[in-house]
């Protein structure tokens, strides 16, 4: 884990138990922090509890008496953030799914003159006792996950020691400091960047900014504003930007009258053939390795170790996975799609396509993905806003099948589907209407399909 004596003799309270905050618990009270932990679920406290050596479970003492408990040498508490005196914290550490915007904690916090922060903060405050390295930010509504996935396996092509971690990946606080000379590459989401103040990339990434998270933020503009506040704490280095958004332009032109960092903006027509890289197809994959190779170059790594990179990236799951070819047809996962903007380059990059999609939309329209809907044979609609979405697509003259479930679409497309063409889950919605996350809606694909094979 990461441990710094910056945290030494300081007190936090950690509001949520989950994979980051249990990883933040240990290494806080591993860098001699004393904690206050709490989650809404027994079970996670339970947890932290055992961790601490103690195990059982026990009952907070009143609001202002948190209950210690713990083994040799673990300073941990139980206790509500919500209940207990704050004064004298240095600060709330929450996860990125506490929404600030309504959340009492961040009034609770602000009362008492303790600020709110996130795991990356304190990675970024940890960084001056870690071995010398650099770290790499990658933002962005699009194509996170890939670009940083993809910057981590050209890092690694090249013999460069790097690890990834933000919002991919296991918790940056649970992961062991990297080398002299390593690389910490990191996607982060407007909201952990919401819950980060130092955190000083050396190379420092804008992907594209559309609608999406509008629940969180007054509007557009104050999402695109979180965003562009990744820039706003480099004090040197690199900023790449894809300046293919009137959004990524705004930024880019404010960076280039600043001193801070040196700008370097690139657009997918900086990549050419695509056909060596089979992981990697399609326009909205262009900007990603357009990107990518930006950085990997910032960092100093040469063109033979980015070839070999890009032709050798295997893909991540849920991004346009091809899952098998049965009977000439091609299944695809893409359920990381969670809006329309996100589904249109995986429709634009293939020719005949049986698309299932439908969730929880985010859009009431599919105008993102109208220029690639020649490419449809067919739609298959599911979940909450399988009505809307099979009235949208009639509307525009296309063959759709009201299916309700993934494996009644699933069926229904394999039945209609012809060898050459494709069938491609990529559901333009979030998918918590039917399952617990887009992991879990992909994975119910993949075993669908799997099944097809038996």
């Amino acid at each position: 884990m990461i441990v710094s004596g910056a945290f030494a003799g300081k007190q936090y309270a950690v509001l949520g138990l989950a994979r980051s905050g249990m990883a933040t618990v240990a290494a806080l009270v591993a860098s001699g922090a004393e904690v206050v932990a709490w989650d809404s679920e027994v079970e996670r406290r339970d947890e932290v509890l055992t961790l601490a050596g103690a195990g059982g479970s026990v009952q907070p003492k009143p609001p202002t008496q948190p209950s210690p408990r713990g083994g040799e040498g673990f300073s941990v508490s139980l206790g509500d953030p919500l209940e207990i005196e704050l004064d004298g914290f240095d600060a709330v550490v929450v996860s990125p799914g506490v929404p600030l915007n309504r959340h009492p904690i961040a009034g609770r916090a602000a009362a008492a003159g303790v600020p709110v922060i996130g795991d990356i903060e304190l990675f970024a405050q940890a960084r001056a006792s870690l071995p010398a390295h650099r770290v790499v930010g990658i933002t962005g509504t699009n194509g996170k996950s890939t670009t940083t996935a993809l910057v981590f396996h050209l890092l690694e092509t090249a013999g460069v020691p790097a690890l990834m971690g933000g919002n991919i990946g296991l918790p940056i606080m649970g992961r062991d400091a990297l080398p002299a000379g390593g690389v910490y590459v990191l996607e982060l989401s407007s909201y952990q960047i919401d819950l980060t103040r130092t955190l000083d990339c050396d190379v420092a990434v804008l992907l594209n900014i559309t609608p999406d998270h509008l629940d969180r933020y007054d509007g557009f503009a104050a999402y695109a504003a979180s965003k562009a506040r990744l820039f706003a704490m480099q004090t040197g280095g690199v900023a790449v930007i894809a300046v293919e958004d009137d959004e990524t332009r705004v930024v880019a032109a404010g960076l280039a009258t600043a001193d801070a960092a040196e700008l370097v903006e690139v657009r997918s027509s900086d990549v050419g053939d695509q056909s060596a890289w089979p992981a990697l197809q399609g326009p909205h994959n262009a900007q990603n390795v357009a990107v990518a190779v930006a950085v990997v170059r910032a960092l100093g790594v040469d063109k033979d170790a980015i070839a070999r990179g890009l032709e050798s990236y295997p893909g991540l799951p849920h991004r346009m996975e091809r899952i098998a070819t049965v009977d000439g047809v091609l299944y695809v996962n893409d359920s990381k799609a969670t809006n329309p903007t996100s589904t249109a380059p995986a429709l634009a990059a293939y020719s005949k396509v049986h698309w299932i999609l439908g969730g929880m939309a985010k859009t009431r329209d599919l105008d993102a993905v109208a220029d690639e809907l020649g490419h449809v044979v067919a739609a298959y609609t599911i979940g909450d806003s399988a009505a809307l979405y099979a009235g949208l697509l009639t509307e525009r003259g296309i063959p759709v099948v009201n299916a309700g479930t993934l494996e009644r679409a699933l069926g229904a497309a394999r039945e209609a589907a012809r060898a050459g063409e494709v069938v491609l889950l990529s559901p333009a919605c979030a998918s918590f209407d039917q399952y617990r996350d887009y992991e879990a809606r992909g994975d119910a694909f993949r075993d669908l399909v799997g099944a097809m094979q038996s």
